[in-house]
């Protein structure tokens, strides 16, 4: 089994009242986190009970609070339990539901999960506004790759596995950038294999969720869209231009993109502005929140070369890291001028900024190009990163501490400045 690194925040919430509640697109390994968290205190002794709405068994208690309580009440009695709720995106008024049974004051620990479906962000986290805590769980992280791989000999030395075995790191750079991280695409053997698996879960994610949400009959432009994505992952996104090539109203297109966002599909990555005159304010830049799903939109699944690739598709690749990376009260941007400096990469943490640069090349002695230099006169952050393929090294410019830092040390870097 892949250990995913989120196991343990979620781990150390299960002694809080409060409701953890895990988000995530579909097949990305939340029931498998569940159920190894309900064996876990199983061993213990605890008492634990699994429901999913997947399951037409389990549907009936969910008609109301008092029938899930009954049975809650049946299986244990009075006694101290965890509740373990799969898929529960197909509960009308999720979040009304679980507030009832949370004010009871029962004393019954739910741990709760389901995709990002129906807007179960907005409607939950509405609803339960102090009453739970909140973790997103995407596709697999390439470090949890790297552990699987190595059958977990390196995880408190994994930096110094990347130095000194960098052949064999490297092609699990490009075994990600090529497949990705959902966990069944992983543990698939074959390429084959991993192309029936991708298949399957693309086709899942449209057909099951997409066009039950926005009732499409017909999925030709929703394809075609997904697929505008994933060609210009990483580029400026006009809409109007993209309501011309797919024959689609702007407000079409824009209530797709929300849905794609919502879904956990795609991210929407908003410009850094501080002065409005010189710098593009409005234009918004997608990520994919899995290369693999990328690559297969583009019909180009398992047949990607680092050595080969385009620059966005490492972007992304970065981009992923810095999503898990950040802390709560950071966002992260792109930065681009009228007169077309740019940077790949803002964090914004109000007071403090960090602008990171992407390239997709080894390095051999530090260059900091002209955007970034600018960038740097304009903002004269304290500290600055450019990842690429090469080693570590430094340049100050002006103020500024320029990093230079391998594609597999931007966890260490971006804990150091306390982002995490």
């Amino acid at each position: 089994m892949i250990v995913r690194r989120i196991v343990s925040r979620v781990r150390e919430h299960l002694s809080k009242p409060e409701i953890s509640l895990i988000v995530g697109p579909r097949q990305c390994g939340k029931t498998t986190l569940m159920r190894l968290l309900q064996d876990e205190l199983s061993k213990k002794g605890m008492k634990t009970l699994f429901f999913s709405l997947d399951n037409d068994g389990d549907r009936p208690y969910f008609e109301s609070q008092k029938s899930l309580l009954d049975k809650i009440k049946l299986e244990v009695g009075g006694e101290k339990v965890y509740v373990f709720i799969d898929e529960i995106q197909r509960k009308e008024n999720a979040g009304l539901f679980l507030k009832g049974i949370y004010d009871r004051g029962l004393g019954y620990k739910l741990i709760v999960s389901g995709s990002g479906s129906l807007e179960l962000k907005e409607k939950i986290h509405e609803s339960l506004a102090g009453r739970k805590r909140g973790f997103e769980m995407g596709t697999g992280e390439f470090f949890e790759l790297v552990d699987f791989r190595t059958n977990y000999s390196y995880e408190k030395k994994i930096n110094d596995f990347f130095k000194i075995d960098s052949g064999i790191a490297f092609n699990y750079l490009n075994e990600y950038l090529s497949f990705g991280g959902y966990p069944k695409v992983v543990l698939a053997e074959t390429e084959s294999e991993k192309q029936q698996v991708m298949a399957e879960i693309y086709e899942s994610y449209l057909v099951k969720d997409i066009s039950y949400l926005l009732k499409i009959k017909k999925m030709e432009s929703l394809t075609a869209l997904v697929r505008m994505l994933a060609a210009q992952a990483g580029g400026m996104v006009n809409v109007s231009e993209l309501s011309s090539t797919l024959g689609l109203a702007m407000d079409t297109v824009n209530n797709y993109l929300w849905y794609l966002e919502k879904t956990f599909i795609v991210k929407k990555v908003t410009p850094f502005f501080r002065n409005l005159r010189k710098e593009i304010t409005k234009t918004p830049i997608y990520y994919f929140c899995d290369l693999g799903m990328r690559n297969y939109a583009m019909r180009k699944f398992g047949k990607v070369d680092v050595n080969l690739v385009d620059g966005h598709l490492f972007e992304n690749y970065v981009y992923l890291q810095l999503m898990n990376l950040k802390g709560e009260q950071s966002s992260v941007h792109y930065w681009r001028t009228q007169d077309k400096a740019e940077v790949d990469f803002v964090i914004d943490q109000g007071e403090v900024i960090i602008p990171v640069e992407v390239k997709l090349s080894w390095l051999e002695s530090p260059k900091v190009t002209r955007s970034l230099r600018s960038f740097l006169d304009r903002y004269k952050p304290k500290k600055a990163y450019v990842v690429h393929l090469g080693g570590l090294m430094e340049e100050e410019i002006g103020e500024t501490l320029v990093e230079f830092i391998p594609y597999y040390d931007l966890g260490t870097r971006i804990v150091d400045v306390g982002l995490k």
